[in-house]
């Protein structure tokens, strides 16, 4: 029973290490060869931990072997267009001036239903409303609608929009993040003055409290049993909006202080 505990173990750390080591992907964004490379593995990973008989290294070796094979081709994708193209193969029109293209659709094996339900999936229930679809190389579908179609932009009606940046978490569960407290150009000193005027003693209480850059500070203590958790506390933005940069903003202003 320990030995199976210890190469159930082993094989699950290869695993997770090789999963890590060929990049950070969802199943949906997943190329055909990648997708083949992680049923390979767990494949691999599931007879070692079944099979006593079958010694640990010979299901670590595969393992190791594909994922450096993926890796090698992940490179090879990023040097070589042609490599890629044969590997990857090239997007697709399947809708083109809105018109469905029915040589592509046939290369693709995509019928009607299954472009409609893509297009619906991305918000378009009449087919009249797409201009231009691309079926990309990992099977998601890309649509561009009509000029008259599209949703309101502030450049069509002339506002000028300032730039934006996400906001910045400051506590996550209970636990301050003090490189991004540090890229908003405050210390732990102002963020515990600011929890004390919401009435907070510890930062260990804060389930997440966040800045966006223009000041407003969103706060939520955790809960506390069956009672929950009170209302977030939420709050305007500082005296002047910080200066956004490349690298980061600062909040820290001579009326914020």
């Amino acid at each position: 029973m320990l030995l199976l505990i210890i190469r159930t173990a082993v094989l699950y750390l290869v695993t997770m290490i090789s999963m890590r080591a060929m990049g950070k992907r969802q199943i949906g964004q997943l190329q055909p060869f990648e997708l083949v490379v992680i049923l390979i593995i767990s494949e691999m990973a599931t007879i070692g931990v079944q099979n006593n008989g079958l010694p640990l290294l010979s299901s670590l070796l595969p393992i190791i072997t594909i994922t450096v094979l993926q890796i090698s081709i992940a490179l090879l994708n990023l040097k070589s267009q042609r490599f890629r193209a044969v590997v990857c193969g090239k997007p697709s029109f399947v809708i083109r001036n809105g018109e469905i293209l029915e040589e592509e659709m046939r290369k693709l094996r995509l019928n009607v239903n299954d472009l409609l339900e893509q297009l619906r999936y991305k918000g378009f229930f009449d087919l009249s409303e797409v201009e231009f679809a691309l079926m990309e190389t990992n099977g998601q579908l890309s649509v561009l609608p009509r000029a008259d179609k599209r949703p309101v932009q502030p450049a069509d009606l002339e506002l000028h929009v300032g730039h934006e940046i996400p906001a910045v978490m400051l506590i996550v569960d209970g636990v301050v993040q003090s490189e991004h407290l540090k890229d908003t150009g405050y210390d732990e000193a102002w963020l515990r003055k600011k929890l004390l005027a919401y009435g907070i003693v510890r930062p260990a209480d804060v389930f997440f409290m966040s800045v966006d850059f223009q000041g407003h500070i969103f706060c939520q203590l955790k809960s506390k049993g069956e009672a929950g958790s009170p209302p977030p506390v939420r709050e305007g933005a500082e005296k002047t909006a910080p200066a956004a940069s490349g690298k980061g903003f600062s909040l820290k202003s001579e009326g914020a202080r």
